[in-house]
């Protein structure tokens, strides 16, 4: 049930929980209340703690004029840093993990009382990713965007190659649940390869990206490289009409879909990643303390607000209840509170809408027949926490709506099977298609199930973590979204691809002008001893194919 309690919200914290040092953007005037996310009377986005419910900052919406502003900035700022070397741009991105590394425990406590996820999520799930994101790509770009040769079969006469340039400026809009390590990591790839960046932060938790703009010109990113333009979906569409020459976004399907449709009427690349509905399949043979200790952490981890979260668990008949009963210990063990404190295991809930669909899902869910063996209990408080306790159920079935859409909150749902091809099926059995995890002692049979499974990731006996393995591509199928950030991938994919074809020798070939009946002969007859029987003596003369 939704539950508005009495209380005053949690313990307060000493002085003003306010962002006046953040930026131009970010002030501290007091405002009349705002519903969260949406624009006040002054034209701004006012910020609230979802721990506490009070304002942390405002920061100003920009109208269209100042998009383009920004945008035109980078474009005049990118090909200067285009052209520097990868040993000049390293510099600027290592100085950059340095002076996060030290300001940690601030970018730490901010991001806690914008988004509402502990300081330990904020630690291991923010900014420890983001300045490795940074170490990773400033020691290997280079190597991963270097000169790359092509040998031609048919013209061995010819040289080719590919190169990479930057495509010039991408458009990072960026979501609420991960407000720094999203929208940073791909900006460290973007910079690295050459590109300006303009990103849209979410409306929810605007304010740690001007933050990080500060970061990186206190490093000694040129101005104008790293633009950030404020506000909701409207900025979001006018970023993408503005110039800019690719689009990153994350967010869900219903969004993902018209910035697809916006990018395509712009011609230019978008990458999607719209979410998941991702499962866990616990076999017969599964280690059961360390699968429940492992799936208990990827599916309450920042309060189930994660792309990646364990939303539904396929556990064998034979195990189920030893594993439900030590997911179950764990989930009732957990600490939720205030988050902005150490001994905190679950912090709050960043956006009322999203309790909203919680709650949907979850009276869907109990209405039908489902049973909650621990928490179920949603508080709001009438100063605006809000937070919903980690939630174990048993009884659910393939066609409630806790199994089939994304939830977004720490609710998991407890499912049984009886065969491997059975628990397959029912984890293919979905929308989506972003990570899903097998937990089983046999590693070969975790890889043939692995490669059974539609997703973009399949993580054998963990979870969650791929996305903070930057070398590692990260992102979906079906509607899941399209393409991928990070690693090689990620990087190859900020830039533009161009084909050169060098000559070595002067070859008169005979598919020039003028035509004639004998260069239709010699052709056939040339290439189907090239094609044919003869390509071993052409191979061994010119070694290669």
């Amino acid at each position: 049930m939704l539950r508005l309690a009495a209380y005053a919200g949690p313990p307060q914290r000493k002085g003003k929980i306010m962002a006046e040092s953040i930026g131009h953007q970010v002030t501290a005037r007091p405002v009349s209340r705002a519903p969260q996310g949406s624009v006040t009377s002054q034209g701004t986005l006012a910020v609230y703690e979802p721990g506490s419910g009070k304002l942390l900052g405002e920061v100003r919406v920009a109208t269209a004029a100042q998009v383009r502003e920004t945008v035109q900035a980078a474009r005049a700022a990118q090909p200067e840093w285009a052209r520097k070397s990868f040993a000049a741009r390293r510099e600027v991105l290592l100085r950059f993990k340095d002076l996060l590394l030290d300001r940690a425990a601030e970018f730490c406590d901010h991001l806690t009382r914008e988004n509402g996820k502990t300081r330990n999520e904020s630690l291991f799930m923010e900014v420890l990713p983001v300045a490795d994101a940074a170490h990773y790509y400033g020691n290997h770009a280079q190597k991963l965007l270097r000169e790359e040769k092509i040998s031609l079969h048919l013209f061995p006469h010819k040289k080719s190659y590919l190169r990479r340039h930057p495509r010039g400026i991408i458009g990072i809009i960026s979501p609420w649940n991960y407000p720094f390590s999203i929208p940073a990591a791909d900006a460290i790839a973007a910079l690295m390869a050459g590109n300006a960046v303009v990103v849209k932060p979410s409306e929810f938790t605007p304010i740690i990206l001007e933050k990080t703009r500060a970061l990186f010109e206190e490093a000694g990113l040129p101005r104008g490289l790293f633009g950030v333009v404020q506000g909701k979906g409207d900025v979001g569409a006018e970023l993408i009409r503005s110039g800019i020459n690719m689009v990153i976004f994350t967010g869900s399907v219903v969004t993902g879909r018209k910035v697809n449709v916006a990018a395509a009427e712009q011609m230019i690349p978008c990458v999607l990643e719209l979410g998941g509905k991702d499962p866990a399949i616990v076999l017969a043979d599964a280690d059961v303390e360390s699968a429940a200790r492992k799936i208990a952490w990827g599916a309450f981890a920042n309060s189930g607000q994660t792309c990646a979260s364990v939303e539904r668990v396929y556990v064998h008949e034979s195990i189920a209840k030893p594993f439900t009963e030590k997911v179950t210990e764990l989930a009732r063990k957990l600490r939720q509170g205030e988050p902005n404190q150490h001994e905190v295991d679950v912090g709050a809930m960043t956006t009322q809408a999203q309790v909203e669909i919680v709650k949907r899902h979850l009276d869907e869910a109990r209405q039908r027949g489902a049973k909650v063996l621990v928490g179920g209990e949603i508080t709001v408080t009438p100063e605006g926490a809000r937070f919903v306790q980690p939630t174990v159920l048993v009884g659910t079935t393939q066609d409630m709506a806790i199994v089939r859409e994304e939830t977004f909150g720490p609710m998991l749902p407890i499912m049984t099977f009886k065969s491997e091809d059975e628990a397959i099926k029912l984890a293919n059995d979905s929308s989506y298609g972003l990570s899903a995890y097998v937990f089983t002692k046999d590693r070969a049979k975790a890889d043939r199930i692995a490669n059974q499974l539609i997703a973009g990731t399949v993580m054998h006996n963990d979870t969650l973590y791929t996305h903070a393995a930057t070398e590692t591509p990260w992102g979906g199928v079906k509607s899941s979204g399209l393409g991928r950030v990070h690693g090689k991938h990620g990087i190859q994919d900020l830039c533009e691809v161009r084909h050169v074809n060098l000559e070595r020798i002067d070859f008169p070939a005979f598919w020039y002008y003028p035509y004639s009946r004998k260069a239709w002969a010699t052709g056939l007859r040339v290439y189907r001893t090239m094609l044919g029987k003869g390509f071993g003596r052409l191979k061994a003369l010119f070694g290669r194919y």
